[in-house]
């Protein structure tokens, strides 16, 4: 399905509502859209900043606390984690997103206190100690130039930031398939006890993935 700029745009709002109405993050940001061209547009937060840090050879830690410390996210999750959507258009194609998961580097307070939390389900899947948190970064690119079949997807997943780590992903991912993914797996105690609260539309995107990428295994999106 083509889904157009304005349709993304709504998903994104409306994700935020439904975020803050059922209590599952601490801060918000709300979208924005914005043109940046004559035909390009942008579905981001208000604040302006450098999103390219997570992409140098720096400490986790310092990644995180540059993201937080200038407020770029879309939202702050109830343990700490920062959850972060960018989307691009020529139009009303979409040409990238960038679309983040990065769990707090700090679940201690939760973990070694787990009586003050354990009484929240929303708390339920974080106060275990083995938990080992990693960042999760769904990327897609529209242009050939970038895309190398197998190597470098149009559509990916990278894993705990390991530069050679591209899963491939059948298509890009709207906003509310890439939340209830973080949702289902991250906050499966939340998901449950919201899930007809939080309504997630199934529409999705066209398929991007080569003949190529379907012989190893990858990520499909029905």
């Amino acid at each position: 399905m083509q889904l157009d700029r304005q349709q993304i745009y709504e998903q994104s709002k409306r994700a935020t509502l439904q975020f803050v109405r059922q209590g599952l993050c601490n801060k918000q940001n709300y979208p924005v859209m914005r043109q940046i061209g004559a035909s390009l547009w942008q579905i981001t937060i208000g604040e302006k900043g450098d999103y390219s840090i997570a992409l140098r050879n720096l400490p986790y830690r310092e990644i995180y606390q540059s993201y937080y410390e200038e407020k770029l996210f879309n939202f702050q999750m109830i343990d700490g984690a920062l959850i972060q959507m960018f989307y691009e258009f020529d139009n009303n194609v979409i040409t990238y997103h960038r679309l983040t998961f990065f769990p707090s580097p700090d679940l201690d307070e939760y973990q070694n206190n787990p009586e003050i939390y354990e009484q929240d389900e929303i708390f339920a899947d974080i106060i275990r100690k083995g938990i080992v948190s990693f960042p999760i970064r769904f990327d897609y690119n529209f242009s050939e130039d970038s895309h190398v079949d197998i190597e470098h997807p149009k559509s990916h997943l990278t894993l705990g930031q390991y530069q050679n780590c591209r899963i491939p992903v059948c298509s890009p991912l709207t906003p509310h398939i890439f939340l209830e993914f973080i949702l289902r797996n991250f906050y499966n105690t939340g998901y449950k006890k919201f899930t007809e609260e939080l309504s997630f539309s199934k529409e999705t995107f066209d398929k991007c993935i080569s003949s190529q990428e379907i012989k190893i295994p990858y990520l499909h999106i029905a």
